[in-house]
């Protein structure tokens, strides 16, 4: 990139590849030579995942136990971040959902801080995760996320620019750091999913079984229609959610990319009835030529197009979905598999490359001719 010298790019942690780990290694193959930072890292994952790029962790990642208890940490985690010696840098990108935006850089560098969102846990999902947490946990995080709330406030305004990757996260910004910020949707492999000229009989569930997700809301709902369900992924809900689901529903667990795209491409519909903060997996779905049925909030509402490219239900509950899926049998006919991959197109990766590109160069741009 003309006028970086140098480029540094900091991740919250590594260790499991999701959406967040997509976009590092994008703009990573945006910036040759970039150095990339975590609190952790499994390097096994990194090598399988990005080959020829190492990750250089805080101090977290020499503490006990970290790449597996990386969580109770959290406290620690602005110091470290603090302690990272970023002085040689020009740029400075942060991929940001989990501490990551606070480190320290010269005055004439850069912080771009490309925000997944704003942390969960500390801001408007605090309560949902105090109330499911144990009776210690639940006593540690009162004075634990009071202090993360101020430090991830303070640490906002070292950033230059925020991008959010969507508008709902761009809002949540505004909210909670009282910051603007430009919207560039995160990359999406869409040449990885086609449609199948075969549809079967089954509506399609893909995600982690955790609560704000709401599988036990779909699960209830099959439960009273009997229409056939498949669930594929894994999470701490898992085993109560078999033991809730009847027989019209069935869990298939972790799988390979093959067999979510086979899954994608033949199901009726995909059901999506949590409030994500983009959703790459309605996109997917639709790559695949396949209509989505899901909750009208969140990253869903920037993706989801009525009518063209799925369904929208306005209530977070068992009747709400109802009601999405009647109206989905209504009108399924009208969904054209065409129309639903050229509206997952708006979301590829090589838009997110050029949209970040010229984004990144304007803001150095303006740097370089303040200076």
């Amino acid at each position: 990139m003309k006028n970086v010298a140098k480029a540094a790019l900091v991740h919250y942690w590594f260790t499991t590849w999701r959406g967040g780990e997509s976009v590092v290694k994008a703009i990573s193959e945006l910036y040759p030579g970039i150095e990339v930072f975590a609190h952790v890292a499994d390097a096994e994952l990194v090598a399988r995942e990005m080959p020829g790029l190492a990750v250089r962790t805080s101090f977290i990642g020499k503490l006990p136990f970290s790449r597996k208890h990386y969580q109770k940490y959290l406290p620690l985690m602005p110091m470290a971040l603090e302690a990272l010696d970023l002085r040689e840098y020009d740029l400075v990108i942060c991929s940001e959902s989990g501490p990551a935006k606070g480190v320290i850089t010269r005055p004439d560098a850069l912080n771009i801080t490309y925000c997944h969102s704003p942390m969960r846990y500390a801001w408007d999902m605090y309560h949902e995760y105090r109330d499911s947490a144990s009776i210690l946990t639940r006593a540690l995080m009162g004075p634990t996320m009071h202090y993360m709330r101020s430090w991830d406030q303070l640490s906002a305004q070292r950033v230059d620019h925020f991008i959010a990757n969507s508008q709902f996260v761009a809002s949540r910004i505004k909210k909670y750091y009282r910051r603007d910020s430009v919207v560039i949707y995160p990359p999406v492999d869409v040449q990885l999913f086609a449609q199948s000229e075969t549809q079967e009989d089954f509506f399609l569930w893909v995600g982690q079984l955790v609560p704000y997700k709401r599988p036990d809301l779909v699960v209830d709902c099959f439960n009273e229609l009997g229409f056939p369900l498949r669930v594929i992924g894994e999470g701490p809900l898992l085993k109560s959610m078999k033991a809730r689901a009847r027989s019209n529903i069935t869990f298939l667990g972790r799988q390979s990319t093959e067999v979510i795209r086979y899954h994608y491409a033949r199901c009726r519909a995909l059901v999506f009835p949590g409030v994500e903060d983009f959703g790459i997996v309605p996109v997917e779905a639709m790559a695949s030529g396949r209509p989505v049925i899901a909750y009208a909030a969140g990253g869903a509402m920037e993706t989801v197009v009525p009518g063209v490219s799925g369904i929208l239900f306005e209530e977070q509950t068992v009747a709400g979905l109802k009601e999405g899926l009647r109206a989905f049998e209504r009108m399924e006919t009208q969904f054209v598999p065409e129309r639903l991959i050229t509206q997952a197109a708006k979301f590829s990766k090589e838009r997110f490359l050029r949209s970040f590109a010229e984004l990144v160069a304007e803001y150095m741009e303006r740097r370089a001719v303040q200076r």
